[in-house]
């Protein structure tokens, strides 16, 4: 068994089959989005988007006691772990008006979904490359074969260029690339799912807090 595993083991061809799909997936997305892919590996195993709605939501609690309270400007007081949240409530605290935290609760969200998207989209482009580079290399292989039938000592180095590109084109693809894709698509969705309930739930506040201020005002003209 090791000693297949050893001939299945041929750095210098996984080396070119490495750097072709990174080539490709550089073309694609571009450096940011290549480093941004390999960010999202850090949390791709620890985060729980779950977790993270739960303390959020007791986060919430406590923002929308403090505004009644004290009102809108003490919300940032109220201390979260999470950096979405503690900047929305941050933001909340500092807006004359409800427009402008839904302006930007729309422009953070909107762009963490596009950060979200260029960092599975690396992965994507991996998974898609893999096979094809895998293809080339076995076609290599075939022509190689091909132009050495009257040595047969050279048929075996050919014959192995065709079949690992395939299998390490195989392997890279859907064992790897694709995997991690969908993973993060999957803790995309659901943390953005989380942080719009969030964000709507502080707008609600502001409005109705802004209500309340706007009342309070009137019946001191009156």
């Amino acid at each position: 068994m090791i000693g297949l595993l050893a001939q299945l083991f041929d750095p210098p061809t996984l080396l070119i089959m490495i750097g072709g799909v990174g080539a490709v997936a550089l073309f694609q997305n571009g450096g940011p989005a290549i480093g941004r892919g390999f960010a999202a590996l850090v949390p791709l195993l620890r985060a729980d988007p779950d977790k993270d709605q739960a303390t959020a939501r007791a986060a919430l609690l406590k923002i929308d006691q403090v505004a009644q309270l004290r009102g809108l400007a003490c919300t940032d007081r109220v201390k979260t772990a999470n950096p979405f949240l503690a900047e929305a409530a941050r933001r909340l605290a500092n807006s004359e008006k409800t427009e402008q935290f839904e302006i930007w609760a729309a422009q953070a969200l909107a762009d963490r979904a596009r950060r979200h998207a260029g960092a599975r989209n690396v992965w994507l482009s991996i998974a898609d490359a893999a096979p094809a580079l895998g293809m080339a290399g076995t076609i290599l292989g075939l022509i190689g074969m091909f132009a050495a039938m009257d040595d047969p000592a050279a048929l075996g180095p050919s014959m192995a260029l065709a079949l690992l590109t395939t299998l390490y084109g195989v392997v890279i693809a859907n064992v790897i690339a694709a995997p991690i894709a969908s993973r993060l698509a999957d803790l995309s969705e659901r943390e953005l799912a989380w942080q719009k309930e969030a964000a709507s739930r502080l707008v609600a506040i502001a409005r109705r807090e802004n209500v309340t201020t706007l009342r309070a005002a009137m019946r001191e003209v009156a």
